[in-house]
């Protein structure tokens, strides 16, 4: 699969260093509006093209899919962008600002016979995998503490009087759409549809918010979630059960995992040692995806995509955070 790239911070580099762990994946294109920067950037990647024009590269034939990691704002554009020209996207997380893109976006993407993935790592793990499989382990659910906080450099911007994207309402951001879908959407891939969503942010001047607390409501148990840009959090993530305890330490990568029983004669069990680049898990994933005719294992990444940007934008309207166009 020949994959460009659209974008050339960290994260598309870690990308990039994925796309050489697997097979059947090869890095061929770099976009950059710099010209200078995109060639620089190929030449750093071993990457044959490189372009400053996105309508170009999308009409390219040197290659068969994209990955996205722009600003969250410019996805939904770009995204149809390269769909239109038969291209799967690989669209990083959060994929878009509002269901009705991503019912957009994915009728384009079913109309020209391609996938449209959104890059949440973490539920392609082997270690989430091992969780969800194992989650029976801990009997009735009754409390889920779920925290995704880190303290943004770009926050030191805001604070000198600028407004990166990240913490900017015209470019979709803030520490619930980029932090908190991660704990989001495991608890969408552990737990389903909630019944109730509730979310209390702590505001910032260029209105979008640099942390909050999220509720989500479950039969039986509720689902804490704590989200940050603004702090740092130490603490673990817990799966808290009437017969014992997940605990994990990292909730946007599941770098380690353990399960505790509540008696004292009761079993434990640990995780796997994971890549140390977990990107390399989901880009996998999307491969058989994307080689696959139906796939129920598609079907089921869309829903999860959906449910969880269904509660973000639930929870941004009762806190009164609206994204601008």
């Amino acid at each position: 699969m020949r994959i460009g790239t659209v974008g050339t911070s960290w994260i598309t580099e870690s990308f990039i260093e994925a796309i050489k762990e697997v097979d059947g994946a090869e890095l061929c294109a770099v976009h950059s509006r710099a010209e200078v920067k995109a060639e620089n950037f190929a030449q750093k990647h071993g990457a044959a093209y490189y372009y400053t024009d996105l309508q170009e590269m999308a009409k390219s034939d040197h290659l068969d899919c994209v990955y996205l990691a722009s600003p969250n704002s410019l996805h939904f554009k770009q995204a149809v962008l390269f769909l239109e020209q038969g291209k799967h996207v690989i669209c990083e997380k959060p994929m878009f600002a509002s269901l009705k893109e991503f019912e957009e976006a994915h009728r384009v993407a079913e109309a020209n016979g391609v996938r449209l993935f959104e890059a949440m790592r973490n539920l392609y793990t082997p270690n989430f995998q091992k969780v969800k499989a194992e989650l029976d382990d801990v009997g009735q659910l009754r409390n889920v503490l779920f925290h995704r906080m880190k303290y943004s450099s770009r926050y030191d911007e805001l604070l000198a009087g600028k407004e990166p994207a990240i913490f900017s309402a015209k470019f979709a951001g803030g520490a619930l759409v980029d932090l908190g879908v991660y704990p989001i959407a495991v608890a969408v891939a552990l737990f389903g549809k909630p019944l109730d969503v509730q979310y209390t942010p702590v505001m910032l001047s260029s209105g979008v918010d640099g942390s909050g607390t999220l509720v989500l409501t479950y039969p039986g148990f509720v689902c804490t979630i704590l989200c940050s840009k603004i702090s740092n959090s130490h603490l673990q993530s817990e799966i808290q059960g009437e017969a014992g305890t997940i605990s994990i330490d990292d909730i946007g990568a599941f770098s380690n995992i353990q399960y505790k029983p509540r008696s004292k004669g009761g079993s434990t069990w640990n995780g796997a040692t994971q890549r140390e680049n977990v990107m390399a898990y989901e880009l996998e994933a999307f491969l058989d995806c994307m080689q696959e005719g139906d796939s129920p294992a598609y079907e089921e990444m869309k829903a999860i995509s959906r449910e969880v940007l269904a509660i973000t934008e639930t929870a941004r309207k009762q806190s009164g955070i609206y994204f601008e166009g």
